[in-house]
């Protein structure tokens, strides 16, 4: 009796196990892999956004800005980065939040006074729509000049204010590092906390050994 040569290939899957040329035996493994996938890509981001901060400032806490400068912030809102005196700033980059508000502090290197560092900063966002008011000054309790501009539009209201982190004479002062305060609410809710912002600014100290 002859007996054929062939030999069923490697790769061969039996008919039964088909399903439109694919081997429904890998189905399950190659399932969980793609549910850990997802997981991964869209269900952990989710699960954070929707976990509430519980970081939330108490009274008589004070923001660590670096060098010693300072600022007092609002009771009540969420400190979600940025260090608490007390504990050491390694970078000078902080962000509270309540409801639908923020304050982001970005401090940087720059010689130049508080406006030029404003326009400079105004011309890396770029245009963005809105209704810009007219920039005004505020001095904080310590007696730092800060430059502000407002912004309203439909995406939400704001303001920018630049400081230059020094007291005393305008050599020094232009030569002192740079603070931006950026303050962003949903559409018409900034008369809410402008109280708050306008005492969060005023609050704002460059510490005692600038």
């Amino acid at each position: 009796m002859a007996v054929s040569s062939e030999q069923t290939p490697q790769d061969w899957v039996p008919v039964e196990h088909r399903w439109f040329g694919l081997d429904r035996r890998t189905f399950p493994a190659g399932l969980i892999t793609l549910a850990i996938a997802l997981v991964l890509i869209y269900g952990l981001p989710a699960l954070n956004a929707a976990i509430p901060w519980h970081n939330e400032i108490k009274a008589g806490q004070v923001l660590e800005l670096g060098n010693g400068a300072t600022a007092v912030p609002p009771v009540g809102w969420q400190l979600e980065s940025g260090s608490l005196t007390g504990a050491k700033a390694t970078s000078l980059q902080v962000k509270l939040a309540s409801g639908g508000a923020t304050i982001e502090l970005t401090g940087t290197s720059y010689d130049g006074t508080a406006a030029a560092f404003l326009d400079q900063v105004e011309r890396s966002d770029g245009d963005s729509p809105g209704v810009s008011g007219r920039r005004g000054t505020l001095t904080t309790g310590t007696g730092l000049v800060g430059v502000v501009d407002s912004r309203t539009s439909t995406a939400g209201d704001g303001i920018d204010t630049a400081f230059k982190m020094a007291i005393g004479t305008p050599e020094a002062v232009e030569a002192a590092p740079a603070l931006l305060v950026r303050v962003r609410t949903v559409p018409g809710q900034f008369e809410r906390y402008q109280d708050e912002v306008a005492a969060f600014l005023r609050s704002i100290t460059p510490g005692a050994d600038r």
